[in-house]
Formats: C-alpha cells, structure tokens, sequence
C-alpha cells in the first residue's frame, strides 16, 4: 500500500513540475525573449544552442532545489580539503555575484519584456503625457529594485520570515 502512495505522490510531483516548466518555457516563448537576445547581440544563428541553454539551466536548477541535500560540493570539500577552504570560499563568493548579476538582468529584461508585450510602458507614458527621458526613467527604476535588493540582503531581512 506504501509503495502504490508513494508512486503516486512520484507521479504527481514529476507531472506538476513538468506542468510548472512547461508554463515557464511558454512564458518565454510567448515573449521572444531568446531571439530578441539573438537578434540584439547579432548571433542569430546560436538561437537553438541559446533555447538548449535555457532548458539545460531549467532542469539543473530544478534537481538542485529538489536534491539539494546531495548537492552540497562545498561540503565535501572541506571535508576531504580542509588547508583550502579559504580558496574556495573566496571562489565560491564570486561565484554567486557573477550568478548573480546575471539572474538579476535575465530577469529584468524578462519583465521589461512582458511590460513591453502587454504595451503597458507606452500606454503608460501617453496617459500621463510623459515624453522625455523614459530610458532615464527605466534606469531609475532598475536602481531603486538594486537599492531595494541590497537593503533586504544586507539587512538580514530574508531570515527574520
């Protein structure tokens, strides 16, 4: 009876995270965030390595969230390394920023791109009759969500929920 539950819940949990990717891969593809990027930085022909990237990104992220508990490389290094835990957690630091930056701007420019596909922006700026210095405007905001970022992290507010 355990093995039929448990089976169960397996089957469950694999086909509402398949249903979870597949609405984030749509999201995507409805946006054309992958070929404006292609198409901005003029490598139009890596556009299917760019998609395979995603879903590779996707996936990984996924079995770390899900087997984080054997995931954890830093651990087993200090374990059997333990003269170099200072290089590593030198490496490892850098290693989140530069994860980091680059989260933050693919998620940016997945907003901004939704914004743009729902033409909320120029609505937006015709209804108040805005009409110079919107990219100053998109930049403001970019560094008041950075500022707000930085204040949540640096105040230890993620721990206190």
């Amino acid at each position: 009876m355990d093995v039929l539950r448990f089976g169960f819940l397996a089957v469950m949990g694999a086909s509402y995270g398949l249903l979870a990717a597949a609405g984030v891969f749509t999201v995507l593809v409805a946006v054309g965030l992958v070929p404006r990027f292609a198409g901005k930085t003029h490598t139009a022909g890596k556009v299917l390595l760019y998609e395979e990237m995603v879903i590779f990104g996707t996936i990984t992220g996924g079995i770390l969230s899900v087997f984080s508990r054997y995931c954890q490389f830093g651990a087993w290094w200090q374990r059997h390394f333990p003269d170099q835990t200072a290089l590593w957690m030198g490496l490892g630091t850098g290693g989140q920023l530069i994860f980091g930056l680059f989260a933050g701007m693919f998620i940016g420019c997945l907003a901004l791109a939704i914004a743009e596909m729902l033409d909320s922006i120029p609505i937006f700026t015709r209804r108040i009759s805005f009409r110079h210095g919107i990219g100053l405007a998109i930049l403001t905001m970019a560094a008041g969500k950075l500022c707000g970022s930085l204040f949540y992290f640096w105040s230890e507010f993620h721990r206190t929920a």
